[in-house]
């Protein structure tokens, strides 16, 4: 039996305005699937690439890579879920801007009792983000001096939080002073604003001179060479973003001159891809999220349907925390 479903999609690439509210009828889940009523939905600026062309899809094309919601049907072959089950996602196909929708089980984690819908739609990317960046692609020791880019950002507010409860010196980058003032309440020893200050000259002034062993950064073209110029020699640098725009091709000799450094462009896929993985690193978030040792700032709530306004405060750097879309 098909349900009639809202569901946001792209018919060609551009600003906000190409984000549609379409009317689709939807079938049983198929084999290996499940069928999820989304309860919230997760904003996220990978979404702002595909909805601009930076990274094609074949259109049309619904967005959203992150949601929470009940089963509400179970297709053959699946195995380990049923319906009622509370769920959230962070990966698989496309397709969280909707109110109900059918996808692979295998993205799916059961979600614990003391983790609402908002705060998994909220912290399954931004979390799962944080903990491989933390935990997996350079694992932060107690002793470390780290650089966090967009410090109040989604991923920035939990991942900063988390790195200073692991014992790190956390210094992060925000654009603005109040931006400054939530980088601090959450995590940050030290908060650079790059509207006013040097980055690197602080970065080095904050270090003796020596640098930091690994930069994290989501910005992108505007602070990549920033970010190399702060590291120590052997540091590494962590590309994960390009809320900016694209980094130009870097000549590899930039990495030698600076005294051989790492650079790595990790992405969240790489790391979830094994269900084993996927839920040991979903448990790792939900349990320092329930023990209050991250706290998650869902800052904006927007009904669906305001998806494109959503997606104008993100660009524009007004958004803080994390957004929530509501079906």
């Amino acid at each position: 039996m098909n349900t009639s479903v809202q569901t946001v999609r792209i018919h060609r690439t551009g600003g906000p305005d190409v984000l549609q509210m379409d009317t689709l009828e939807l079938g049983p889940p198929q084999a290996g699937e499940v069928q999820v009523e989304h309860k919230a939905i997760g904003l996220n600026f990978i979404e702002v690439y595909w909805r601009t062309g930076l990274y094609p899809l074949p259109l049309p094309s619904s967005l959203g890579t992150e949601a929470a919601g009940v089963i509400t049907a179970v297709g053959p072959g699946v195995t380990g879920f049923q319906v009622g089950d509370r769920v959230a996602y962070a990966s698989g196909p496309v397709g969280a801007y909707s109110t109900r929708r059918n996808m692979p089980a295998q993205p799916l984690v059961k979600l614990p009792d003391g983790i609402g819908f908002d705060t998994a739609a909220a912290i399954m990317l931004k979390g799962l983000t944080a903990q491989y960046l933390l935990r997996r692609v350079y694992p932060v020791k107690a002793g470390d001096t780290i650089l966090f880019h967009a410090a109040a950002g989604g991923v920035g507010l939990l991942a900063c939080q988390w790195a200073k409860a692991l014992g790190a010196r956390v210094i992060g980058t925000v654009s603005t002073r109040a931006k400054a003032e939530l980088a601090l309440a959450n995590g940050c020893d030290e908060v650079i604003v790059t509207s006013e200050d040097n980055t690197v000259e602080r970065v080095k002034a904050l270090t003796s001179g020596k640098g930091v062993p690994v930069v994290y950064d989501s910005v992108g073209k505007d602070t990549f060479v920033t970010s190399l110029d702060c590291l120590k020699p052997r540091g590494m640098m962590v590309s994960f973003g390009n809320a900016s725009g694209a980094v130009d091709p870097v000549p590899l000799g930039w990495l030698a001159q600076r005294g051989s450094l790492v650079l790595t462009r990790p992405t969240l896929a790489s790391f979830t891809a094994d269900s084993a993985e996927l839920q040991e690193s979903a448990d790792e978030l939900f349990d320092v999220v329930m023990r209050g040792v991250v706290k998650v700032h869902i800052n904006q709530r927007m009904p669906l349907a305001d998806v494109g306004r959503a997606h104008e405060l993100l660009t524009s750097r007004q958004t803080t925390g994390c957004t929530v879309l509501l079906p």
